[in-house]
């Protein structure tokens, strides 16, 4: 872990001045050769390795980034530009100022719905205040990870973060979720062919196995570290592997060997000016030879690091001075500038003359277009105006139509109310009054009157059940229910020898249109005046129910059944079967003689509410 922590020391004061050192240089030349556009994207473009080289350098290239982006004004560019900048200040151990970045970024990247970018934003931000808040930056950074597991599972962003968390785990002594991550690491890495994140995530490995003593295993991954760092020669890489090994040969107790790797790591540290990890290496150096009581070296290699520590925390001073420095140079820069653009105003002076007439052709033409944009605008607002006063009409006469026709069916309810039910009325009070009036008539004639006065009272109830559906545009499975078991109660007076079993679930959101409500009334009346006249049944159910869109009605009975030519029943069921056509329903009917009768009734249906 110490690691780490001169990682960041190296950052933090700009000294790193390795073999790619001129990568950075190279950038800033591009700078008045290429366009803005393409001199900020070989900006975002630079390498994490590269960046490490030079903190300072890449401080200056990140900030003329942030310039052009907000000059150009895309958002995605801003973002980008805020990510780089907070890993410049990060380098340079502001962190306060890095969070700020990072937020910065992470809200654009939320904005343009970039998933990858923002779930990166977190990795960075759990990783950067994991010093002052651990548990924090752990919780960022692992819903960074679960944000691109979820939704950009083959994210290259993930085996970076993996590896993060890993580092993470080792801090907290979770050292099996340490290995666990920084396993996940290594095999994403291996899949994406990533030479860079391969031997990190190997050195990481090395580093739980050394902490739990398992030194072999330790020795393999960083072996095998080792030899992908010097393939690509990353002389930083190989520094940080060699010093690994002497964290191994230390924890060893195996001191020659740690003294090995430790010089051969400090003296690339020195060669490339690497200062946080030279100082790193000479801290073990003299502790190793104190460890085998050579003192004289000991104190040899004690007296260089204590140094190399000074000159480190010189390294402050120095860099003000260069700060100021550049910003002398930067004065007299901007006084050339101003003597410059004097010249240039001058010249200007007499163009502006010539093009002075082009100038105001120009704007003529200008608030021409301005004109006729604006007209175009009217026309267009003009026609959407027509477009919705022709939709409001038409939902009007709509409206005006639907209404004349609910007033039809009004009238047409009250006719056959006032008139017709009147006149079924008074034929058979007069049927009734005749029946009684005199003794005279046989029973034969009687007995005609009252299946005469029985099917007008029927026919009564019939007109009763159409004026109800016609009264209403559309009828509520309540209105339904509530007139089925009216029925049913009297059909139970009219029966008493047949027990009827009524199941009806309850649902608020059914509606029927008022000629579905009256044939599928018709149909069930039909269903039970057989089971009672024909079956002779003694017990009868009937059960509604629903699934998704569909409504049943089932009515069964125990009566003694029927076969399909039976010429009595023939007439009823092909008109039962008729009226479920009609409202685009079906009708299944079993039966079974001496056995009983099913018929299953299916409607599609729909609902009052949003919910189907």
């Amino acid at each position: 872990m110490k690691r780490v922590f001169y990682f960041i020391l190296l950052c933090f004061h700009g000294i790193c001045f390795s073999q790619t050192k001129g990568h950075l240089d190279s950038i800033l030349s591009l700078e008045t050769k290429i366009s803005q556009r393409a001199f900020l994207q070989s900006i975002l473009d630079i390498a994490y390795d590269k960046a490490l080289t030079n903190a300072k350098k890449y401080a200056q290239l990140t900030q003329k980034a942030e310039n052009i982006a907000i000059q150009l004004g895309e958002k995605k560019w801003i973002a980008e530009a805020y990510k780089v900048q907070s890993l410049a200040y990060h380098f340079s151990s502001k962190d306060d100022v890095a969070i700020d970045y990072t937020l910065k970024a992470a809200q654009i990247f939320q904005e343009l719905n970039d998933i990858e970018s923002y779930a990166s934003s977190y990795i960075d931000l759990g990783w950067k205040i994991k010093r002052r808040d651990l548990k924090k930056g752990m919780f960022y950074m692992l819903k960074g990870i679960q944000i691109l597991e979820k939704q950009l599972p083959n994210s290259h962003q993930l085996s970076s973060g993996y590896n993060n968390y890993g580092v993470l785990q080792q801090w907290s002594n979770q050292l099996d979720s340490a290995y666990y991550y920084h396993k996940k690491s290594l095999d994403v890495c291996i899949l994406k062919k990533d030479s860079i994140g391969i031997p990190f995530a190997q050195t990481h490995i090395a580093e739980v196995y050394i902490k739990k003593k398992q030194f072999d295993l330790a020795s393999q991954y960083l072996n095998k570290a080792l030899l992908i760092r010097e393939k690509r020669n990353d002389i930083y890489g190989i520094t940080d592997s060699q010093l690994y090994l002497g964290d191994l040969f230390y924890a060893k107790k195996d001191f020659k060997k740690a003294i090995y790797h430790f010089k051969k790591g400090e003296d690339l540290a020195k060669k490339n000016h690497y200062f946080p990890l030279r100082k790193y290496a000479l801290e073990y150096i003299y502790k190793s030879y104190d460890l085998q009581s050579d003192s004289k070296n000991a104190l040899r290699y004690y007296k260089t690091f204590n140094q190399l520590k000074d000159s480190i925390l010189n390294k402050d001073t120095n860099s003000r001075i260069a700060e100021l420095e550049i910003q002398f140079q930067t004065a007299e820069k901007e006084k050339e500038i101003a003597k410059q653009k004097e010249k240039i105003l001058e010249n200007e002076l007499t163009i502006k003359t010539r093009n002075l007439y082009a100038i105001l052709l120009g704007a003529a033409l200008l608030i021409l277009v301005i004109i006729s944009f604006g007209v175009y605008r009217r026309n267009q607002y003009r026609r959407k105006q027509l477009v919705k006063e022709l939709e409001l009409n038409k939902a009007l006469a709509t409206i005006r139509t639907q209404n004349r026709l609910q007033e039809q069916r009004l009238k047409i309810s009250r006719d056959l109310h006032d008139n017709i039910g009147s006149q079924l009325t008074f034929i058979i009070s007069s049927i009734d009054n005749l029946k009684y009036a005199t003794k005279d008539f046989n029973e034969h004639f009687k007995e005609k009157l009252a299946t005469i006065s029985s099917f007008t009272s029927d026919t009564i109830f019939q007109l009763r059940d159409t004026i109800w559906a016609m009264n209403k545009g559309e009828v509520t499975y309540e209105d339904f229910q509530s007139r089925l078991l009216s029925f049913v109660e009297k059909a139970k007076t009219a029966s008493e020898t047949t027990h009827f079993e009524v199941e009806i679930f309850a649902d608020t959101n059914i509606t029927f249109e008022s000629i579905v409500s009256v044939n599928l009334f018709r149909v069930v009346q039909e269903a039970l005046n057989n089971a009672i006249k024909h079956a002779k049944a003694t017990s009868i159910s009937i059960k509604t129910t629903r699934k998704e869109d569909q409504f049943c009605i089932q009515i069964q009975d125990n009566g003694i059944g029927f076969t399909k030519d039976n010429s009595i029943l023939g007439n009823g069921i092909r008109n039962m079967e008729k009226r479920m056509n009609e409202i685009h329903g079906t009708i299944v009917i079993d039966s079974e003689p001496n056995v009983g009768t099913k018929i299953v009734l299916t409607l599609h249906v729909k609902n009052t509410s949003n919910d189907v």
